[in-house]
């Protein structure tokens, strides 16, 4: 059940989670993602009236709720039903329960946040980022969510003071019995900040600094890449983004082919995570 559960979690973390790597730009994290995540859990159970079942289930999680308020299995049925039905603001209660009954889980908290942001609820949102990072300063996906919300506010400053202090938090508390962060993940993160702002040479020499540790890594080779084909040094791109398909994984090379491609290609660019395993 367990498993079953954790499943579940993750399914509906990759559903609701776009994290634009290339290209660094934000974009509510919801956007757009409910019709799919409909049309992708309505196709497990299909009904001759699913708009009726739906709201029958809804009434049904609801009975069991008002019984036993903090029962997580009604609470994530409940949720389910809410994106199902397209009903993001009814979403909001039980994510707000889940993130406090299951405060171990901090995902719930990220996807409260996503779902704040995209109704519009900044501050909140940005409550619901800071209380992740609070107990866990390096968690990837509430940095990029914060990150990312504070750029979409016009407030690049507070973006790179977010990234920038945890790096040197992180930096400080290094010990054998601490949890361990993703500093290189924060700090390309770090660089595709810099460059959303054209602040290219602080980019470009985040990027150098990180290829000079790790030869191994193509994420900031091909970060570097992208900048460099964004102001034009075609020439210098293109070694670049050879020599990041000649690192990265097999599953990736395909993706980095199609970034090198002139901008005028009719391709849309995909999306890498900067917490892709190396």
């Amino acid at each position: 059940m367990a498993q079953k559960r954790q499943r579940w979690l993750v399914s509906l973390l990759l559903v609701l989670t776009i994290i634009v790597f290339l290209g660094f730009s934000f974009f509510p994290l919801l956007e757009g993602i409910l019709p799919r995540w409909r049309s992708a859990t309505s196709s497990s159970a299909p009904t001759n009236n699913p708009n009726g079942d739906l709201a029958a289930q809804a009434k049904g999680y609801e009975l069991v709720l008002q019984r036993e308020p903090d029962n997580p299995a009604a609470l994530r049925g409940l949720l389910d039903v809410r994106l199902q039905q397209g009903d993001l603001r009814g979403a909001i209660t039980p994510l707000e329960k889940l993130s406090q009954v299951k405060g171990d889980e901090p995902d719930y908290a990220i996807l409260l946040a996503q779902a704040q942001q995209q109704l519009g609820e900044n501050e909140a949102a940005i409550q619901s980022f800071r209380k992740v990072l609070a107990t866990q300063p390096g968690n990837m996906n509430a940095l990029q969510g914060l990150a990312g919300l504070y750029l979409q506010q016009q407030r690049p400053l507070a973006a790179v003071g977010l990234l920038q202090d945890t790096i040197k938090e992180a930096e400080k508390n290094k010990s054998p019995g601490s949890k361990p962060v993703d500093l290189r993940s924060i700090k390309l993160l770090l660089g595709q900040v810099y460059a959303s702002q054209k602040n290219y040479l602080e980019a470009i020499a985040l990027y150098d600094n990180l290829i000079e540790t790790d030869d191994r890594d193509f994420r900031p080779v091909l970060s570097k890449a992208m900048l460099l084909k964004e102001q034009g040094r075609v020439d210098q791109a293109k070694t670049l983004f050879e020599k990041a398909t000649a690192l990265a994984p097999a599953q990736y090379k395909d993706q980095i082919q199609e970034l090198a491609k002139p901008k005028d290609s009719p391709e849309p660019a995909p999306t890498i995570s900067p917490n892709l395993s190396q």
